[in-house]
């Protein structure tokens, strides 16, 4: 059985875990309105304005004026991530992070050890509250796919659990839009044809879908039908570290993208200097509105963790992409590859950006040191 745990607004929430005062406020956390930034978390508070993560600030702070805003303090975040890692581990080395706040945990060979693998879900949830004061919701079921909605279902602190042979009963009831890759453009195409819901959508048969939807098609049948053959993939087998977010609602604006792009390379570049590796490729994924998906990468002349670099790379990459304000995106993300830890590095070291290195390891201490993003880099989008 796979475990997909996911916390629950978590920067929001490590923040107020930080300052108890502004608990039950409506808050977010993200860059600022004046620069064209972007919520990159929202409390359950604030979601209940309509403000969500991928807005932009200035719209969050026009529908809701009270509006508590905090910057992104990326190092607290991964401290208080690897925390919970480490809860993880104690139950199975078979984990996949998806992002700081969210991963899969393949429970199968550990089920002898700790009991069930709700069991162990619900151990983790305790844990993580008990020991970091913060909540997390879990979804347990026979594969990744069916996990993730489980876990999102009945947020926050949900925790709901799909037996194998409960899986077709558990998807049937649920609207279409629930099925990954079909977004709103796809859902309004459903609905036309009077599919609302998984189940009308596996009613059909898969050559009316690949007919009407192409690749798409055989792809939406797949998951109406609770198959998803992916494995858990492991730290310990991961040959990439990344970070994606899809949107609540498409976006076009391409300034918001890339500001939403940036946070992503902070967040990717940050977790390669906390393990301590550096990679040379870079790559970023776009997803539009209709499930294309398009990703490009760059190979970097020597290996990286700074910060400037890979968000220069990741904005050449998305300008290669997108030029105006013209297709509807549902899905961004930024990954680093090609990791060379012990790397013998013999490059011209007047070509070495030394003091980009030193700037990055003197942010992330000073946040770590002070817990509230004391310092930013400063980009210009």
């Amino acid at each position: 059985m796979i475990i997909h745990l996911d916390m629950d607004a978590f920067f929001a929430s490590v923040e107020i875990r930080e300052r108890p005062e502004l608990r039950g406020l409506p808050l977010v956390v993200g860059g600022s309105a004046s620069g064209r930034g972007v919520v990159a978390a929202a409390s359950y508070e604030a979601r209940q304005y309509g403000v969500f993560s991928a807005m932009p600030m200035a719209r969050a702070l026009r529908q809701c004026p009270d509006l508590v805003c905090l910057p992104v303090n990326m190092p607290l975040y991964i401290d208080v991530s690897r925390q919970i890692h480490k809860i993880f581990y104690r139950y199975t080395p078979e984990i996949e992070p998806l992002s700081l706040d969210e991963a899969f945990l393949d429970v199968t060979a550990s089920e002898k050890l700790f009991g069930s693998a709700s069991h162990i879900a619900m151990k983790i949830k305790e844990d993580i509250k008990n020991e970091c004061q913060l909540i997390a919701s879990a979804g347990v079921a026979p594969n990744k796919f069916v996990a993730k909605i489980a876990s999102d279902i009945d947020k926050p602190d949900g925790f709901v659990v799909v037996e194998p042979e409960g899986v077709q009963a558990f998807l049937d009831p649920l609207p279409v839009k629930r099925i990954w890759g079909v977004g709103k453009k796809t859902e309004q195409q459903l609905h036309e044809y009077g599919i609302n819901t998984v189940y009308e959508l596996r009613s059909k048969s898969p050559d009316w879908l690949m007919e009407h939807f192409g690749k798409l098609g055989d792809h939406i049948y797949r998951l109406a039908n609770g198959l998803d053959k992916r494995a858990v993939i492991s730290d310990a087998k991961a040959k990439s570290i990344s970070s994606e977010t899809t949107f609540a609602t498409d976006i076009k604006d391409r300034k918001t993208l890339l500001a939403i792009l940036s946070q992503l390379s902070e967040q990717v570049s940050a977790r390669l200097r906390d393990k301590g590796v550096k990679g040379r490729t870079v790559s970023i994924k776009i997803r539009f509105n209709d499930f294309k998906t398009i990703t490009r990468s760059n190979t970097l002349s020597e290996s990286s963790s700074q910060t400037m670099q890979i968000w220069h790379t990741v904005k050449q990459l998305f300008s290669g992409i997108i030029q105006e304000d013209e297709s509807l995106i549902r899905l961004v993300g930024v990954s680093v590859s090609g990791f060379d830890n012990n790397e013998a590095r013999q490059g011209d070291l007047f070509e070495q950006d030394t003091k980009q290195d030193t700037l990055d390891v003197l942010s992330d201490e000073i946040n770590q040191r002070f817990g509230k993003a004391k310092i930013h880099r400063g980009r210009k989008i």
